[in-house]
């Protein structure tokens, strides 16, 4: 997800994050310095919902301009086998693709010492 809130305070003509945190506060949301400062710098790793609703009704907007997606970064995760990287699908376990590999099962743990 790309995080837009800079982009969306920006347009509404906020341009500190101390500005946006006292209008938080004044709808009823009291953030840490610490959170304010993560929401403004980059993507916040975690939002609350009930943060997230306060946050539009303060910018005046909704959570598709605040966040936006990137299939880009989802498709780059995937992993990738020299079979499919060239077109070709990976067989199937239990298909044509030969005998089924057996589950290995380690060793049991050792017992600790005395």
């Amino acid at each position: 997800m790309q995080w837009n809130l800079r982009l969306r305070a920006a347009e509404r003509g906020i341009w500190k994050s101390a500005e946006l945190r006292r209008m938080l506060a004044d709808a009823g949301l009291e953030i840490s310095a610490g959170k304010m400062s993560s929401w403004w710098a980059g993507t916040p790793i975690t939002m609350r919902l009930e943060d997230l609703d306060v946050l539009c009704a303060v910018l005046e907007c909704t959570t598709d301009d605040l966040m936006s997606l990137e299939p880009e970064k989802v498709a780059a995760r995937r992993p990738r086998t020299s079979d499919a990287a060239n077109g070709e699908h990976p067989e199937k376990p239990g298909g044509n693709g030969g005998p089924a590999v057996p589950p290995r099962f380690g060793k049991p743990r050792s017992t600790p010492p005395l």
